[in-house]
């Protein structure tokens, strides 16, 4: 860049810059940090002036977005990104989905869907790959309109992200009210930062993603120290410098052609009839039954022979003794009162029903506390079956019945 353009030459020469595309994207790969293959890319804004060199986004686009003209920039993108499609399906390269930027001014421009499918269709680009990204600021202030434009793109086929997740001051309501297809967690967020509080928001953030059935992917991820961890929570599609920096569409083009591709998938797979994420609903046919009609039950994750107690219901505490409640099962330690051998027994049993797909059965001997009750020796029988996975983590409902009278 020989220097950064002013306001007024930004506005004095957008026509011409638009005219000669002088805008148009960079393309930033998105990987698998597990198999290292590229699983789609971000269209980053760039311009190239004859006198001034290149332009950052952030030189330009506050000013086009301040004065309304971000709108034909992001159409002229959107043109690009399907012209490099179009070219890659006619020789024959194998390509990935790309993300195209959708502003809070593009939403507020009442034909900006019709405009972009029409682009669409004159290209003949198949729409699965085309993903529009909405910034999670987008939407605060202006949620009716930003459903609006989601419901259009998603009725017309496109897959759409939120952008910047975790940056806003509304993430959850935003998420709340929203059916985003795929949620990009911005590292910013952390800056830098992977322990204490930061590291265990985002590990958080993950495994709400997962319940979501929400693929999530990290963007601005830098150092391999920050992919391992990703991985390491369950968040293995990346972002960043670290694979990959914005670049043209011919060295884009190099990295389809040299690299493995592969498709996203959904954060939690569950088994067929089985809608894990109603549990969490508590008008939903599966919380009546849980809660009233089946006998004392329990939903887990397990990774690893690590066990977290995500829901009980009230007869799985009736079950147990110890004159508990909910909140007490749920925020002990799964494994206090577990020996080493009853825990091993447990472990292979989860282990089994992995393998299997079936149902298992163990009973284990573990010793119950309470503040009221003191401690007592009990022995509990186990139904249990896998619900749903995500990657190397599993839900896992177990039905309990306390034997230890039979003993």
């Amino acid at each position: 860049m020989k220097r950064r353009m002013t306001r007024e030459e930004v506005l004095r020469d957008f026509g011409e810059a638009k005219e000669q595309r002088h805008i148009y994207p960079h393309f930033q790969p998105q990987y698998n940090h597990v198999t290292g293959r590229v699983i789609g890319a971000e269209a980053l804004m760039r311009w190239e002036h004859p006198e001034f060199g290149s332009q950052m986004p952030g030189c330009f686009v506050p000013v086009l977005e301040d004065e309304g003209l971000i709108v034909e920039a992001d159409l002229l993108v959107f043109e690009e990104i399907c012209q490099f499609q179009r070219d890659c399906i006619d020789r024959n390269v194998s390509t990935i989905p790309i993300s195209f930027n959708v502003s809070r001014v593009d939403i507020h421009e009442g034909d900006f869907v019709e405009r972009l499918e029409r682009i669409r269709q004159r290209y003949d680009i198949p729409v699965r790959l085309l993903r529009a990204e909405i910034t999670e600021t987008s939407a605060i202030g202006g949620l009716e309109l930003v459903s609006r434009a989601m419901a259009q793109l998603q009725e017309l086929g496109f897959v759409v992200e939120m952008d910047d997740f975790g940056t806003g001051y509304s993430s959850l309501n935003i998420l709340k009210d929203l059916p985003f297809d795929i949620i990009k967690l911005d590292m910013r967020f952390l800056e830098g930062n992977l322990g204490d509080r930061g590291g265990t928001i985002l590990n958080a953030m993950v495994q709400m993603t997962k319940w979501l059935e929400t693929p999530v992917i990290a963007e601005g991820v830098e150092t391999v120290a920050q992919a391992d961890y990703l991985k390491s929570i369950g968040c293995v599609y990346v972002q960043g410098y670290l694979y990959a920096r914005p670049m043209p569409a011919d060295e884009f083009l190099n990295v389809l052609a040299t690299v493995g591709l592969e498709p996203t998938l959904p954060s939690m797979q569950l088994v067929e009839n089985m809608n894990a994420k109603r549990f969490w609903d508590p008008d939903s046919l599966e919380t009546l039954i849980f809660s009233n009609y089946v006998g004392a039950a329990a939903i887990l994750s397990y990774e690893h022979g690590k066990v977290e107690i995500l829901r009980v219901n009230e007869k799985y505490v009736q079950e147990l003794g110890m004159n508990g409640n909910e909140t007490d099962a749920i925020h002990v330690d799964f494994w206090d009162g577990f020996d080493e051998e009853n825990k091993a027994k447990y472990i292979g049993t989860v282990e089994k029903a992995i393998a299997t797909d079936d149902e298992q059965v163990c009973e284990t001997w573990r010793m119950l506390s309470s503040d009221c009750c003191g401690k007592d020796e009990a022995c509990i029988r186990s139904t249990m079956r896998i619900i749903g996975r995500a990657g190397e983590q599993y839900v896992v409902y177990v039905m309990i019945q306390n034997v230890t009278a039979e003993k």
